[in-house]
């Protein structure tokens, strides 16, 4: 049985350790609360540029976009979202398992044909021990998402698979639903599907509780201002994926520093229930020394 001095010492050692992870709870959560203002903020401008796309598109008009251009997959470009820090349970881990697993189903194509934007430092060096050469580093995007930077890598997808660099891009990253659920997706992203984009943009005017409103005149023609609309469409998709990704991170790690608290106090609870019985042991054994000095 350990000594009292010992399990004194490691009572105090996970006290220090709950201070830590009570800490970083509140941090991760006020960081939290900070994303999902970010996210409300953005949503109406996503909707409605949803909307007009959808009305659009009800119109059964003819459109003519290289980004739907569905060709041949020869080369694919994959940008997988994680965070720059750990601490915030299976996020990053789960995309990692996520890549390895879509790297898997493009394995015939060859490692050279194979582009990865990592978005993240975890999956940045996840993407290097797997032997991939990232294209390029998107730290900062992870630790503080901005439009301008999210603009910036959507303009770079496009032009390179308008140029016919890459035939197919795909985005992995958390859905944030809810506090406790973040989903893991791994979703298409060219080229565009408008008829999913329609729906889409269906399913969030019915829990808007909005109806659409198909009057518009349109100059010069609504196959043209579709077209003008999806390089919009598109960047604002990484946004929001960016959003999604960097609120998940926050809740997960806000839940994984919870449940290292809880953790804490049950082990303190536990070593103090040890403490106080050796304790008591201890004093016992005092006692029937002197008791039987006396006796002799």
């Amino acid at each position: 049985m350990a000594s009292l001095k010992e399990v004194k010492n490691r009572i105090n050692s996970v006290k220090s350790t709950r201070q830590i992870t009570s800490a970083m709870k509140m941090v991760a959560s006020a960081k939290l609360h900070k994303a999902q203002g970010r996210i409300e903020n953005m949503l109406p401008y996503q909707r409605k540029l949803n909307e007009i796309l959808t009305n659009f598109l009800r119109t059964d008009v003819s459109v003519e976009s290289p980004y739907t251009d569905i060709r041949p997959v020869t080369r694919v470009a994959i940008v997988a979202f994680s965070s720059n820090s750990s601490l915030c349970g299976a996020y990053n881990s789960n995309v990692a398992k996520m890549l390895e697993r879509t790297l898997a189903d493009y394995k015939s194509l060859g490692k050279e044909n194979i582009l990865i934007y990592p978005v993240g430092k975890k999956i940045e060096e996840v993407v290097k021990k797997l032997g991939y050469v990232p294209q390029g580093s998107y730290q900062v995007m992870a630790d503080k998402p901005a439009y301008p930077e999210a603009y910036e890598l959507a303009g770079k997808l496009m032009e390179e698979f308008i140029e016919k660099h890459i035939d197919h891009v795909e985005l992995i990253y958390h859905h944030f639903k809810s506090m406790g659920t973040q989903v893991l997706l791994r979703e298409n992203y060219l080229p565009i599907n408008l008829a999913q984009v329609a729906e889409e943009a269906a399913e969030d005017s019915k829990k808007s509780s909005r109806g659409f409103n198909n009057d518009y005149i349109v100059e010069p023609s609504v196959g043209e201002l579709i077209a003008e609309l999806l390089p919009k469409v598109l960047s604002q998709k990484i946004f929001t994926v960016l959003l999604d990704s960097n609120a998940s991170e926050h809740a997960a790690r806000t839940l994984a520093m919870q449940t290292a608290t809880d953790n804490a106090n049950e082990l303190i609870q536990d070593l103090t229930k040890q403490y106080n019985k050796s304790r008591q042991q201890a004093i016992t054994n005092e006692l029937l020394d002197i008791i039987g000095g006396s006796l002799k």
